[in-house]
């Protein structure tokens, strides 16, 4: 009997927390989980050796980056993104429609796709969903998510419509294009800030049939209470035998809040971008770095962590990489950060495991780092 791609292993009685795994060509993916951000198929300033010490099951790469450099059919020459950048582990790719709907001024979209112009070169594009997926499966991710519109917020109710209504039309298309045996194709939900519009991108999409479901469209400026509201009703109304992805996220306290409404999996550049900017994630809340009160701190980061950076550097001396912008730094508190979140979600695994997942939560919220997140 051929086993299914996703099963549950784990549902929280308190809540909607479910522990799960997902099968894909390179292994099997334990959720909840966070997935770090590796745009141009490199997670910056980590080793991919690293990532997997540090307990990443999966990184995420873009289509629309690694379609303008070094180009989709390079990555395929060099055997598909995992041989392409040394990762032995899962690996997603995003289409890229977010990117390209970001550059609103360079950008035409009509119901048959989107014309864009690169941001490397100013060369001018047409992409299809049938095009989108060529892309993706030269590229070789285990995972591959479809064309969609994302609207900005805010934005009126009218072209909320339009992007759900495309968005739809563009995954069918897509699941019609997508032909890669072994590698699996997220639909989209669509829906900005209304209920009702994400609850009927969420019927088109199940009608169609994807190996799981993303959804997309939030963290685009909307406050945090509001992306919650609708998500609850959302999780509920897709599929349960399929993982959910809620796309862009990597705030510690709405990855907790949001596993208790149902979703599976995260991603975010979160976590990688602070480090670069000298802040670290810990128990106490965020932490800059650059500040002076660190200059002299021969204490570890985070007296809670167990990461190589904490074990082994003080703030001190931290705080001096930052503020002489050596890259070890960056480095330092990069690795930091990704273990944060990875501990913090392996942390949700076991509790839902342990029927505990309520009081998890409670104690998150309860404290100092919850108040800064």
């Amino acid at each position: 009997m051929t086993q299914p791609v996703f099963a549950l292993t784990h549902t929280d009685t308190r809540s909607h927390a479910r522990r799960g795994t997902l099968r894909t060509a390179h292994g099997v993916v334990q959720t909840p989980l966070f997935m770090p951000v590796g745009t141009r198929a490199t997670v910056k300033g980590m080793h991919p050796a690293r990532l997997a010490d540090l307990g990443a099951q999966t990184v995420l790469a873009n289509a629309y980056h690694l379609f303008l450099r070094p180009g989709d059919r390079a990555v395929e020459a060099a055997g598909g993104l995992n041989a392409f950048m040394g990762w032995t582990g899962t690996t997603l790719t995003d289409s890229g429609g977010f990117q390209v709907f970001s550059l609103a001024d360079t950008v035409t979209v009509t119901d048959e796709g989107v014309a864009f112009r690169s941001i490397v070169d100013g060369s001018k594009h047409f992409w299809t969903p049938e095009d989108n997926m060529a892309i993706q499966q030269r590229i070789g991710a285990d995972i591959v998510m479809q064309l969609d519109q994302c609207p900005p917020y805010p934005a009126p109710r009218e072209t909320v419509e339009t992007a759900v209504r495309r968005s739809a039309e563009w995954a069918q298309r897509c699941r019609s294009a997508h032909t890669r045996e072994g590698q699996l194709l997220f639909g989209i939900v669509q829906g900005g800030v209304h209920e009702d519009l994400r609850l009927d991108s969420v019927r088109q999409l199940s009608g169609i049939g994807f190996d799981g479901y993303g959804i997309g469209g939030y963290s685009v400026g909307e406050p945090h209470e509001m992306m919650l509201e609708s998500l609850g009703p959302v999780c509920a109304a897709l599929p349960a035998d399929s993982p959910r992805y809620l796309m862009g996220v990597g705030n510690p306290t709405t990855i907790l809040r949001a596993i208790s409404l149902g979703v599976d999996m995260f991603d975010c550049v979160l976590p990688t971008r602070t480090a670069r900017l000298g802040t670290a994630f810990s128990s106490e809340g965020r932490l800059n770095l650059r500040n002076a009160r660190f200059a002299s701190d021969q204490g570890p980061l985070d007296p809670q962590c167990s990461c190589p950076t904490c074990t082994t550097f003080s703030r001190s001396y931290i705080r001096h990489l930052v503020t002489t912008k050596e890259m070890l730094g960056a480095i330092l508190l990069t690795e930091h950060n990704l273990f944060y979140l990875l501990d913090l979600t392996a942390k949700a695994r076991a509790a839902i495991e342990q029927g505990s997942y309520a009081e998890f939560l409670a104690a998150w919220m309860a404290s100092p780092a919850a108040a800064d997140y």
